[in-house]
């Protein structure tokens, strides 16, 4: 089975770190590739129209962002930015084909924090 899952966090949807799948907004599930394919790349086209920074990969994941919507980090002391994230995925890991060209070289992003940064502490030596 091909899941396309809409996903809402502080990372873009390949890190897959532990607990990643909390983020998950939506789940589609589909029986074969060709249909997931078309329901990411109609979710997709529908997404894009809400977010002005873009980042995509060639194996169907793709982050979206605006500059403004970020949350307060209480463990690094910072503002992360907030993503939504979209995937195709089966059996909810990576997929090997990749995407088409249109979808991963219209990449366009901002130098935002990504992810938690929590600071290093010092070592008196």
């Amino acid at each position: 089975m091909y899941q396309v899952i809409v996903m809402y966090g502080d990372n873009e949807p390949w890190w897959f770190f532990e607990g990643w799948q909390a983020d998950i907004q939506e789940a589609f599930t589909f029986a074969t590739f060709a249909e997931a394919q078309s329901f990411y790349e109609e979710k997709w086209h529908e997404i894009r129209k809400e977010y002005s920074y873009i980042n995509a990969k060639s194996n169907f994941m793709t982050a979206f962002w605006n500059q403004d919507e970020e949350r307060w980090c209480e463990e690094c002391d910072d503002y992360l930015q907030q993503y939504m994230g979209l995937a195709l995925l089966k059996e909810y890991q990576q997929v090997v084909d990749e995407s088409r060209k249109d979808f991963y070289e219209t990449t366009n992003s901002s130098g935002k924090t990504k992810r938690c940064q929590r600071p290093q502490q010092s070592i008196g030596l």
